[in-house]
Formats: structure tokens, sequence, C-alpha cells
């Protein structure tokens, strides 16, 4: 691990030096020995600062929305999630690939959850890769929990998830982390009548998880983002999920924010979709 620190600093330093990028997106200590936190690199000197551990948790690609224009190509530290949410937002157009510089590094699984039925762990797209390639799996349990969550009835499904949306606050936070969620203005935030009502109860709540669970379901990456930042602990991506499922069941295997041209499932019209829903 110590190697791996100390190549991925010096490579961060020497971009920096030669003008290759204008700063570094990745993870620096905090004052707790379990947690890491964002950081921006500017100056060489500062390379030094950057950590890359267990506790690397948070997601890298999604900042580089705050700097659509850069004066010099942006530095990011990915992993194979941060690699799918690159291609995601850069087949949403709202990035371009010639404005960043990919620092690739292979992930073994950090303390999160999710990374246990990661699929991808090594970085799919990159300028340059850090370390060595680690194995990759397929999960056959990828959709496990779902699976066992539809043979619940339809009132124990309602009530299931009216319980959850009782709690929801209306932070945000979901949106603000997740890289599907990258539209310039979300509908959350418009003020005309009848978009989506600022109250915080069952139904707005209800609206808004279901619009946005709609709006990500074929684009979202299961980076688990969304439901590691909900302070209110929604089980986010089980809804999410359920989603992915069912696009899997109708049009085929189907993972987003991989290196393909396919389409998205739910932005495309095709005379011979099957409808045995209607």
């Amino acid at each position: 691990m110590s190697s791996i620190i100390e190549e991925l600093q010096s490579t961060v330093k020497k971009l920096l030096e030669d003008g290759t990028v204008g700063y570094v997106i990745g993870w620096g200590a905090t004052r707790f020995p379990d947690r890491t936190t964002p950081v921006f690199i500017t100056r060489p000197e500062d390379a030094h600062k950057l950590v890359w551990n267990h506790y690397c948790v948070n997601g890298t690609a999604k900042y580089a929305l705050d700097d659509r224009y850069p004066e010099k190509k942006i530095g990011i530290i990915i992993r194979g999630c941060d690699s799918r949410a690159v291609n995601r937002m850069i087949q949403d157009n709202q990035l371009k690939r010639e404005n960043l510089y990919l620092i690739g590094i292979p992930c073994d699984g950090k303390e999160n959850p999710v990374c246990e039925g990661c699929q991808h762990k090594n970085p799919l797209v990159y300028d340059v890769l850090i370390g060595t390639p680690v194995e990759e799996k397929i999960n056959p349990d990828r959709f496990k929990e779902v699976a066992e969550f539809e043979k619940l009835s339809q009132d124990e499904k309602y009530e299931y998830w009216a319980k959850q949306y009782d709690k929801c606050i209306h932070c945000y936070a979901c949106r603000n982390v997740c890289p599907a969620c990258n539209c310039k203005e979300c509908y959350a935030d418009q003020y005309r009548v009848g978009w989506q009502g600022k109250q915080n109860n069952r139904n707005s709540n209800q609206v808004y998880g279901l619009t946005r669970a709609f709006h990500v379901g074929d684009r979202c990456i299961e980076c688990g983002e969304c439901e590691r930042v909900c302070p209110m602990g929604l089980p986010i991506m089980r809804q999410t999920k359920k989603m992915l499922k069912d696009i899997n069941d109708l049009f085929g295997d189907y993972e987003c924010g991989l290196n393909d041209s396919r389409p998205h499932v739910l932005g495309e019209f095709d005379l011979q979709d099957r409808d045995e829903f209607m």
C-alpha cells in the first residue's frame, strides 16, 4: 500500500509541476484514523497530502461538475466506480473528456457495504494507472436483496416504503452526491406550482424519491453514494436496484457507465419492446 501511495503522490506532483493539470481531486487524511475527505491539490508541494487506504470511500468524479470550463485539465483520481461516473457524465454531455486527466487506481474494496458486490474494481478508463489491476468477478447476488423483497405483498411493500419516506428530511444529499443527478437545475429546486411540493411529509417525500428513482433508473452506476450519505439511513439502493433488475429482465444484461455506446434503455422507444405490463 505504501508503494502505491508514493507512486500516486509522485505522479500528482509531476503533473502539477509540468502544468499538465490545474489541480487534482483525490482523498486526504482527517483527524480521525478511519475517515478521509475529498481534497483538491493545487500545488506540487501539497501532493504528500494525498492518501490511499480502506477509508477512501467518497466519490471523486462529480466534483468536476463545479468547474465545467477549466483553464487546464482537471486531474481526478478514480477507481472503477469513479470511472463509470466519469463515463456517465460524459455521455450526459456534462463533462468533456479532453478537459480531464484521469489517474486510475485499482480498488480492492473499501469500508463501504456496496463494495462487496462491485463488479468493476479496476478503472474502465484512465490516462495513467497506479498499481496493478486486481481480479474482478461477476456478482451472482447482484439482485438477491431485490428478489427477496419482491416476494412481499403489495400492502407490505407500500407499508415498508411509506415508513422509509416518513424519515426523509428533504436534505437532497442523495441527489447532490449522485453522478447521474447532474441536471444544471433540478426539478425539485424549481418553484413552478405542481413540480415538487416543498412540504416535508409522506406524499411529498414519496414523489421526490420515486421521481428521482425513475430519473436515474437506467443511468445508475451502483456506486451506493446516495445511500451512504443519507443522514436518515434510507435504503435508497434497494429502490434503484429494483429499477435495474426490471431493466435487466426486460432488455437483457445492462450496466451503466461502461465503455460502450449502448443507448439508455429508458431513453429510446422501439415498437418491438415488450409490453406485458400494459
